[in-house]
């Protein structure tokens, strides 16, 4: 019986030396080996920051002509009708929270984003006469969008199920 624990021990001992010295070598190695496998979510998480400083100005110019830091007395905020005080009102909240979720990159941040690209081109498209009906603006939402929604599912592919 001594004998063969005597073999395996002498066996493990060796396979741990073995071991061992790999991991120093891989240790030394100058060349580092990292695996890219997240790199749609990192392209992902980068648009969503992006989007997030896009959302930030958006918001800041839709308080700027609420308070009257942008536009002449002909442009004031109490001049114009209830229509564009309410639309004008809603972007400047929702934005700036949607610019919070972004950079954070929390689900709901990115629910509350898809919200306001779909709110502004329904205003843009369905109620022309609040904001004046700019495809240019609806063309740049829908884009972003598809850009969105193809980061998503890039890097929804890159996790295992």
């Amino acid at each position: 019986m001594s004998d063969v624990s005597a073999r395996d021990q002498g066996r493990d001992k060796a396979r741990d030396n073995a071991r061992d010295n790999a991991m120093s070598m891989a240790a030394m190695s100058s060349e580092r080996i990292e695996p890219d496998d997240n790199v749609w979510t990192r392209r992902l998480v980068l648009f969503l920051r992006i989007m997030a400083v896009v959302s930030i100005m958006k918001g800041l110019y839709h308080w700027a002509q609420v308070t009257g830091f942008i536009g002449g007395e002909e442009e004031a905020f109490e001049n114009q009708s209830m229509a564009w005080q309410t639309a004008t009102v809603y972007f400047a909240v929702i934005e700036l929270v949607a610019a919070v979720g972004l950079w954070l990159a929390t689900p709901w941040g990115a629910v509350v984003w898809l919200t306001t690209v779909v709110s502004m081109a329904v205003i843009e498209l369905m109620f022309p006469g609040i904001y004046g009906g700019s495809l240019t603006v609806v063309g740049f939402e829908a884009v972003m969008l598809a850009a969105y929604l193809a980061l998503a599912w890039m890097a929804a592919r890159e996790r295992p199920p």
